[in-house]
């Protein structure tokens, strides 16, 4: 019980982050530099060094909990709504692996700034755009899901329909998002041309 409370409040500051995050992508719809200077107002925030160590823990917590939850529970599960909860919350657990590590890389090592050119970067040096849209995209509405799930545990007292229901609809607005997110990536609404010390890392040449 004790591990459950603690993933749920690390849920929450995850959530918390998760929403700016998520809005940045959104405001960035409207262009990169929308998009750049979104995060450098909310980096003052995010990236106080207090904050950004708990949001960090957090992170890490939820990975372990997630997974320790995700396996524990294998063959208890019956029915849509919990098998969603585990495969959307076992994909941002490897989401989170894999791009909290890939950040941090990519700031201490490459000395980068990861911005918007460095979530694109990969959409625009073939072939890793067919890793990089689904990546993208998996994440975002796993994240919605997710939330869309706990709306039907949270809500118990509905009936059963409301809250499955609350999930498919939670679920579906982030197909739309996600499209949109990985479409701006992909330089879809407005031309995209990456820097290339974003490109190298891909192994692009510098002459």
């Amino acid at each position: 019980m004790a591990l459950r409370k603690l993933h749920r409040w690390a849920a929450l500051i995850i959530l918390g982050y998760a929403c700016v995050h998520v809005l940045n992508h959104i405001v960035g719809l409207a262009g990169i530099q929308a998009h750049i200077a979104f995060m450098e107002a909310f980096r003052k925030v995010y990236r106080f060094p207090v904050i950004e160590g708990l949001l960090f823990l957090a992170i890490m917590l939820q990975i372990y909990s997630g997974v320790t939850f995700v396996v524990s529970g294998w063959k208890k599960r019956r029915g849509l709504v919990p098998w969603l909860q585990a495969i959307s919350g076992a994909y941002l657990a490897v989401f989170f692996v894999n791009h909290v590590g890939a950040v941090l890389y990519g700031r201490t090592v490459l000395q980068l700034d990861t911005n918007f050119y460095f979530a694109a970067a990969g959409f625009h040096v073939p072939p890793f755009q067919y890793f990089f849209a689904p990546y993208y995209f998996l994440a975002v509405w796993a994240l919605f899901t997710h939330v869309g799930c706990i709306f039907y545990w949270k809500f118990s007292d509905k009936s059963r329909s409301a809250r499955v229901l609350a999930v498919l609809l939670t679920s579906s607005f982030g197909v739309v998002v996600s499209v949109l997110i990985v479409m701006a990536l992909a330089g879809v609404f407005y031309p995209v041309d990456i820097p290339l010390e974003y490109k190298e890392t891909y192994g692009v040449p510098t002459d």
